[in-house]
């Protein structure tokens, strides 16, 4: 019987398009006017509660995108979303404020009334008896009379409001909600990753919990490039940052360990990284040259870095668009290889006011996270090359070397890290 109702509606829609066209030649108007007969029809076969005769002015196949509710096609997903609708506000109707027909699209501004009375729920919620009233924006694409597709926009936001899932906007309890929101945003904030900061002429660094990961943001043609991506604690303030300063144009990985491409796959940017890194970066991370079970480190921090790998850390597998390698020129650095602690481990360097940024290239913490003079990193693929790459860093005889976790080696830099690469 369905079936049959359909078809019946179905020829009633193709008959009435025929007319309209047949109307519109003799008449001379645009053949676009057919768009905005169908779409004023679909409303008012809706406010008929014919579900049928709706569903039947669809073409098959035809895309619904309901922004933030509804994505599926016709006949069978429109008669779902629609139906559904019809369930939960049993005197639904759509008052048509306005229409705007360019060729085959007619924009349908609307107003919808209702009252969520059920038998049916809504999004899952069980009727609450409220009532309802928004307005919202169909954009329907007509051809041969039929819809093919129909993009609607309305403030999803307003119906929790209107169905008492969420308090009244302007009310004292909507109010007290947004203040423990702002408490929680900024605890989380200052939790996860500082303000950043200016370290050099046009260099900023936000560090982020935990590790105390260092992402530095460098002035690049009217934007910043990013050295090192943090951990994805930081995804927010470091794109924050990077809006602030022009916006980020890309990220250069100084190496591909999970707590190093931490924010780089939700910045939506190119990300470079030396060759030997791109194997990390998209995919094995660094875990491929641990001990199996991370048996090297004591029984506490294993358990942590676990954790830390999986779940703090790591923001997911990038996609590497380029590669650099030694002498290549980065928003004013050279591109200096310092290889042992990851295979394709880099560095930046500047020669005008002797700043090195080297990733891990050294730490000044410890594995608990606390300060400690600078020492090779605690896990290497080749601790031999590490130091041989300590060495070359040293004897660039920085003024300041900023590494990949916790505070910059000043003062002294050459001695200090010649010291540490001899005796860590």
């Amino acid at each position: 019987m369905a079936e049959e109702n359909v078809e019946k509606a179905a020829a009633r829609v193709q008959e009435a398009a025929a007319n309209i066209r047949q109307a519109n030649a003799s008449s001379g108007r645009a053949e676009t006017n057919e768009a905005e007969s169908v779409a004023r029809r679909y409303f008012a076969e809706i406010n008929a509660r014919d579900l049928d005769a709706a569903v039947a002015l669809w073409a098959p196949g035809g895309r619904e995108f309901v922004r933030g509710q509804f994505d599926g096609s016709a006949p069978e997903g429109v008669r779902e979303f629609i139906g559904d609708l019809l369930a939960a506000m049993p005197d639904l109707h759509f008052e048509i404020l306005g229409t705007t027909t360019e060729e085959d699209r007619c924009g349908v501004q609307w107003r919808l009334t209702g009252t969520f009375a059920g038998p049916g729920s809504l999004n899952g919620v069980v009727p609450t008896g409220h009532p309802l009233a928004l307005e919202g924006l169909d954009l329907l694409t007509v051809r041969d009379g039929r819809i093919v597709s129909n993009d609607a926009f309305t403030d999803t936001m307003n119906v929790p409001r209107l169905i008492g899932m969420l308090p009244a906007q302007g009310s004292a309890l909507e109010q007290g909600m947004a203040q423990a929101f702002n408490v929680k945003t900024r605890v989380i904030g200052r939790a996860a990753a500082a303000e950043p900061r200016l370290v050099a002429e046009g260099v900023w660094v936000v560090q982020g919990q935990p590790g105390r990961c260092n992402v530095y943001l460098i002035e690049d043609e009217g934007g910043v490039t990013l050295f090192d991506a943090g951990a994805r604690t930081m995804v927010r303030a470091v794109a924050a940052a990077g809006a602030r300063l022009g916006g980020i144009r890309r990220v250069v990985l100084g190496h591909g360990h999970t707590d190093h491409r931490g924010t780089a796959s939700a910045l939506g940017v190119p990300v470079l990284c030396h060759p030997d890194e791109i194997e990390d970066a998209e995919g094995s991370r660094d875990l491929n040259y641990w001990p199996e079970g991370l048996t090297d480190l004591p029984t506490p921090q294993r358990q942590i870095h676990r954790v830390l790998q999986r779940f703090v850390w790591d923001g997911g597998p990038v996609k590497i668009a380029g590669t650099v390698v030694e002498g290549d020129e980065i928003a004013g650095f050279r591109v200096v290889e310092i290889p042992g602690h990851a295979p394709g481990q880099i560095a930046l360097w500047r020669e005008p006011d002797r700043l090195a940024l080297v990733s891990d290239g050294f730490y000044t913490l410890d594995m608990w996270g606390r300060d400690r003079a600078p020492a090779l990193p605690d896990h290497n693929v080749d601790t031999e090359r590490a130091r041989a790459s300590l060495r070359k860093l040293a004897a660039l005889e920085p003024a300041a070397a900023w590494p990949g976790h916790a505070k910059p080696v000043t003062g002294d830099v050459r001695g200090q890290l010649e010291h540490a690469a001899e005796t860590t």
